[in-house]
């Protein structure tokens, strides 16, 4: 809303300096500080709220040293960083931007899915929760929702190269020739509609889904839809439920979000600007660069809440911000066509996931062949193993963040690794 109003401002020159505002890294600097503020000031207020209405989690014995501590702490603390991030990109981002729409109907979809489960445990003392068929339900919503807008919706485009007679921009090193000031990126003028993403660590790193249905005949990219809007309600599920199973113990699904986060502003930011995109040699993405400013309030958002969430906790995310916490990650990543970086970029999801993947899978077997059931660790997901081995949650969560930044580096590290 601001960037409207200062827009105004400035055209009519009414204010000087409000020209500040169509800035993206300016914006999305207040965007992160607003919603450090937000979360610092709201969510005092909230967790008092949720001690006086004594919303408190409900904790199982699972035999671990400290559990006992943690019964009663409030819950629902994603309300925190749902507002605070919300508030901020409706205060400073283009509300007309198609990706910026999607990140905040993302936001909200899977914040009502996660409240009405924490609801039900805390209100209707239904350890449960929501049955997982409706969270399942609830994630293929949203998943179908962000996969038909970014099929049809014809505001999401991409700049296509074009071959240029033009001496080199960049030597082979990636340093700017001394002789040369700038040349313009070589883009085309015009924008166009594509199911193109990333492959990392590849040269001409382009992938079209279309060519997956390429079967179909000539007129095999409109029948597209069939095979992309699939394999992003499954991203979206996956990263979701993987954020969700990482919310184990104080501060770490909140700061490896976090430390995504950062990630992925730099990957909108290179993405979303041309020049930057051409010497990188990556997709240009046309109004993406929007997105800097809702994960900068995203990143805050995170951040702020560390204030109460890191050990020993005032108060859980619950799944009100787990399932958001993924769901997010998972949009943002696709919509900067970079969902196939994912299993890097969101390495502890990935690992926590697989760990109870495998739990299960082993358990169940070796009880099939053998007659009783056999773990691969003493406790699945995998931060409750090293638990059971005796290391203090709080050196978990830190060895976790080291694993998380160093799967951020190597992100990062693909715009140039080929």
């Amino acid at each position: 809303m601001f960037y409207y109003l200062f827009d105004w401002l400035s055209t009519n020159k009414l204010l000087p300096g409000a020209g500040v505002f169509k800035y993206i890294s300016f914006r999305a600097a207040m965007a992160i500080l607003t919603s450090l503020i937000i979360s610092a000031v709201m969510g005092k207020r909230i967790i008092a709220f949720l001690h006086r209405k004594q919303v408190g989690e409900t904790v199982r014995d699972l035999g671990l040293k400290g559990q006992n501590e943690k019964q009663g702490t409030p819950t629902m603390g994603g309300l925190i960083i749902l507002s605070a991030i919300i508030i901020p990109t409706l205060l400073f981002a283009k509300l007309h931007n198609v990706y910026i729409i999607l990140m905040l109907v993302t936001t909200i979809w899977l914040g009502l899915v996660g409240f009405l489960d924490d609801y039900i445990k805390v209100f209707k003392k239904d350890k449960e929760g929501l049955q997982g068929k409706f969270k399942i339900i609830g994630q293929i919503g949203i998943g179908l929702i962000v996969g038909v807008t970014l099929f049809f919706n014809h505001s999401v485009v991409v700049r296509e190269r074009v071959a240029s007679n033009d001496s080199k921009a960049y030597s082979n090193d990636g340093s700017a020739p001394a002789s040369v000031a700038f040349i313009e990126p070589k883009y085309s003028k015009d924008d166009t509609h594509s199911l193109k993403t990333t492959i990392p660590f590849l040269k001409n790193n382009e992938f079209d889904y279309a060519l997956l249905v390429s079967w179909m005949g000539d007129n095999y990219r409109k029948w597209a839809w069939l095979i992309f809007i699939p394999i992003v309600i499954l991203i979206v599920t996956a990263v979701s439920n993987g954020a969700n199973i990482t919310d184990g113990i104080d501060g770490l699904a909140t700061g490896t979000s976090a430390i995504i986060g950062v990630t992925l502003i730099i990957l909108a930011y290179v993405s979303g600007n041309a020049i930057f995109a051409d010497y990188l040699n990556i997709m240009y993405l046309p109004h993406t660069g929007e997105l800097v400013v809702f994960m900068a309030a995203f990143v805050g958002a995170c951040v702020g809440f560390l204030w109460y969430n890191s050990f020993p906790a005032q108060v859980f995310m619950g799944d009100t911000g787990s399932l958001a916490l993924g769901g997010i990650i998972a949009v943002f990543a696709i919509a900067i066509r970079k969902e196939l970086l994912i299993p890097i970029l969101c390495g502890v999801f990935l690992v926590e996931n697989l760990s109870v993947m495998m739990q299960v899978a082993y358990f169940k077997y070796t009880k099939k062949k053998y007659g009783a059931g056999r773990r691969i660790f003493l406790m699945s997901p995998l931060h409750h193993h090293y638990q059971k081995k005796g290391i203090h949650e709080a050196k978990i969560v830190a060895r976790f963040w080291i694993i998380g930044i160093m799967c951020a580096v190597l992100a990062v590290a693909t715009l140039k690794l080929r």
